[in-house]
């Protein structure tokens, strides 16, 4: 199947999948959003502060009152955006109303004995911030793999990071030099799903991805597809949609059905496009290139033009190798 076959397929069960979603929605059976979200939010909270709390209990530890302007964010991001601002107002609205009944996870900062970090807990540290309180935390002694450790266990039990901030989470901890088995542990996931989704991250670039979001309802198949064949032309495809502010109004979930559309849609071959090339550094040659659909030309002029050229020519076979090697 080739790699346009691909995409249209992908692009055909996003859309069915959002015309299923509509049809739900539209359903006089379907009870209001809000209050179905409000007791889910609520349970959730529930649900974390007993586990919380018994975790306390039974380590010895003790619940503190800390300043939040002396807790610092976690040095690795499990997530590509802050909460969505509906539920961030619930979730401001309940602590206001109820108080901190959750607890969050800090360890001493370890380049600042008189600061804190989060382990876990930094949606509740931001509303407390906007509330102007005191943050209700446990101080636990762990080192940067407890901490991954941790933060991704707490992520996995609640099950609300999407595919491709797992994906994102994992190849950060990968960059940062963390060994395979701990990651695994921190997404509960063996050894195969894990060099899947490191090569999610990998192949799609970062300002693409964060340029969608965390597509909540694109899961993992979707994203190993959009992933396949990834090449720097799917990448400047891209470029006009990325930074158009019709895409950037939409919900995470309909920017990635974007991107598929548009990636499955023949681009018109009559599409021409030229531009001006010199060396970052002096030098004395200017090159003009011009892409227009399977043709690409580039004429050297100037200076150093037949050398460079020739250099050019003798390395053809090596830079076709190097490229084929990076796709």
């Amino acid at each position: 199947m080739s790699r346009r076959d691909r995409l249209k397929g992908l692009f055909d069960d996003t859309a069915q999948e959002l015309a299923a979603a509509n049809l739900e929605e539209e359903a006089p059976l379907r009870g209001p959003a809000g209050p179905v979200r409000s007791m889910a939010l609520t349970l959730g909270r529930m649900e974390e502060e007993s586990r919380a709390m018994q975790e306390a209990l039974l380590s010895g530890e003790r619940v503190v009152e800390l300043d939040p302007d002396l807790i610092d964010m976690s040095f690795v991001r499990d997530r590509l955006a802050e909460l969505p601002q509906d539920l961030a107002d619930e979730l401001v609205r309940s602590i206001e109303e109820n108080g901190q009944e959750v607890p969050i996870l800090v360890r001493q900062h370890p380049q600042d004995a008189a600061r804190y970090q989060v382990v876990y807990g930094h949606r509740r540290l931001q509303a407390l911030r906007l509330l102007g309180r005191k943050v209700q935390a446990i101080i636990r002694k762990l080192d940067d793999v407890d901490v991954v450790i941790a933060q991704g266990i707490e992520n996995s039990a609640r099950r609300n990071l999407s595919y491709i901030e797992r994906a994102v989470f994992a190849f950060n901890l990968a960059s940062k030099g963390f060994e395979r088995p701990v990651i695994m542990k921190a997404l509960s996931t063996d050894k195969t799903e894990l060099s899947k989704l490191i090569s999610v991250a990998k192949s799609i670039p970062m300002d693409v991805i964060m340029a969608v979001g965390a597509a909540p309802a694109a899961g993992r198949r979707k994203w190993i597809a959009l992933a396949q064949d990834w090449t720097n032309a799917t990448t400047s495809r891209l470029q006009g949609l990325l930074a158009s502010e019709n895409f950037a109004a939409q919900e995470s979930d309909r920017r990635f059905e974007l991107v598929v559309t548009e990636l499955a849609t023949k681009p018109d071959r009559r599409a021409v496009t030229e531009y001006e090339w010199s060396p970052k550094q002096s030098g004395r040659i200017k090159g003009r290139i011009r892409s227009a659909g399977n043709s690409f030309t580039l004429a050297l002029k100037t200076g150093d033009a037949a050398d460079f050229g020739d250099y050019i020519s003798r390395r053809l076979d090596e830079l076709y190798d190097a490229f084929k090697a990076g796709k």
